[in-house]
């Protein structure tokens, strides 16, 4: 024989008080309802509200697409913020070394969509656009600013679409991580409810490095944060540009990546800023950059932009185009120019050399006419002609709101 068996095991649990599960004793009985309950693990009110919480449904019901639906219905264009290089409603990264100017192309970029103008690499959609800075100050930007407004000609008082969010050395951190999961920060959520009053085209975010707290090499982490920026650019209609810096590795592989497959797997596209180096490794031309098109899940990757540094800013540089190819390409570009400028003239239309609504390589780019030449094509071309003295630009309208076009010279 065992012997006597102990009192709580013969007799059951003992009776318990929600209290001796923390619960506070109003607990004990709910509205409408007479009694009191048993708190214990037997039964009672725990065993009600487990019962009541398998009838709740646990996520969200399911999205099912039968696909001959869509049968009739309009394909919907894909959305781009640059065509062809940064997607829209989306996260893209670019990546670069330090000093390779990355922050500056982004902040061009971002004054590009919000005065309607080009971009080095291409011209992007037009709205207000946000650049969070957590590497440069407030001077820093104002000084970088005031080089991209002397280079495309306009005043710093045109950027009222642009948003400067300058967050070098304050709390910038956007994610971070316990254990394996990445919380939203209340940083993020400030960015968030200010982005849905602005209603931006475009949010910049620099760098990777000071808004995630938690291990890059995580690909969990790595993939819960995009996916927290994801939904910020699907909820806002917008694209989202973060910027970051390759590792070690990935300057000597020439992948620019960084950190886990994860950041790389999670992102629409993903580009590589550097200078430009000989095979012994030496800079030949400090000015020149390449930004190449890693990644891209909605267009060709592979390509290569050539850039060069001049006076504070990044222009296009043709350098790394060879031979008749190039000229093909320009002499085309030119023809398209002039003969969309002249079939403007017979019809009555002005455009503008200045990025306004009317600026004449963005305008002409949308034309049938256009012959595949893209914006960033007819911006050289135009450049080319004024110099030949091919094209010129006059003054017209009244005195009192004088404009400026382009007319043939001849």
């Amino acid at each position: 024989m065992l012997g006597d068996l102990p009192p709580w095991l013969t007799d059951g649990p003992p009776a318990l008080s929600l209290a001796d599960y923390g619960l506070p004793d109003d607990l004990e009985s709910e509205p409408g309802r007479s009694g009191s309950r048993r708190a214990g693990p037997a039964g009672g009110w725990n065993a009600e509200r487990a019962a009541s919480n398998d009838q709740r449904p646990a996520t969200d019901p399911l999205p099912v697409l039968i696909a001959a639906e869509l049968a009739g219905e309009a394909v919907p264009s894909r959305p781009w913020l640059v065509p062809e290089l940064i997607p829209d409603r989306t996260v893209s990264l670019i990546y670069g070394d330090g000093a390779a100017g990355k922050s500056l192309l982004a902040l061009q970029l971002a004054v590009a969509v919000a005065t309607g103008s080009d971009w080095p690499c291409g011209l992007p959609d037009v709205g207000p656009a946000i650049y969070l800075s957590a590497e440069d100050d407030r001077d820093e930007l104002h000084r970088r600013l005031a080089d991209i407004c002397r280079a495309k000609g306009i005043d710093l008082a045109d950027l009222d679409n642009l948003h400067l969010l300058p967050l070098a050395g304050k709390d910038a951190v956007l994610g971070t991580a316990i254990g394996s999961t990445v919380m939203k920060t209340e940083r993020l959520k400030q960015i968030r409810q200010y982005a849905a009053s602005v209603q931006p085209r475009l949010i910049v975010l620099d760098t990777l490095a000071d808004l995630f707290a938690g291990n890059e090499n995580d690909r969990t982490q790595a993939r819960q944060f995009i996916g927290f920026l994801r939904g910020l650019a699907i909820d806002l209609q917008c694209a989202v540009l973060m910027l970051a810096h390759p590792s070690l590795d990935g300057l000597r592989s020439g992948t620019g990546a960084s950190g886990s497959t994860g950041w790389s797997n999670s992102v629409r596209a993903r580009l590589f800023l550097e200078r430009v180096k000989s095979e012994d490794d030496s800079e030949p031309d400090p000015d020149l950059r390449r930004l190449s098109v890693k990644k891209a899940n909605y267009a060709q990757a592979g390509q290569d932009i050539l850039l060069r540094w001049r006076a504070g800013v990044f222009v296009p540089d043709g350098t790394g185009i060879g031979g008749l190819d190039k000229m093909a390409a320009e002499r085309r570009a030119e023809e398209v120019f002039v003969t969309l400028l002249r079939q403007f003239g017979r019809e009555g239309r002005s455009v503008s050399p200045a990025p306004s609504s009317s600026y004449a390589p963005r305008v002409f780019a949308a034309h049938p006419g256009a012959k595949g030449c893209t914006a960033r094509h007819l911006s050289g071309a135009m450049d080319r002609l004024l110099a030949a003295g091919e094209i010129r630009i006059e003054e017209h309208g009244p005195a009192s709101r004088r404009r400026t076009r382009i007319i043939p010279s001849t």
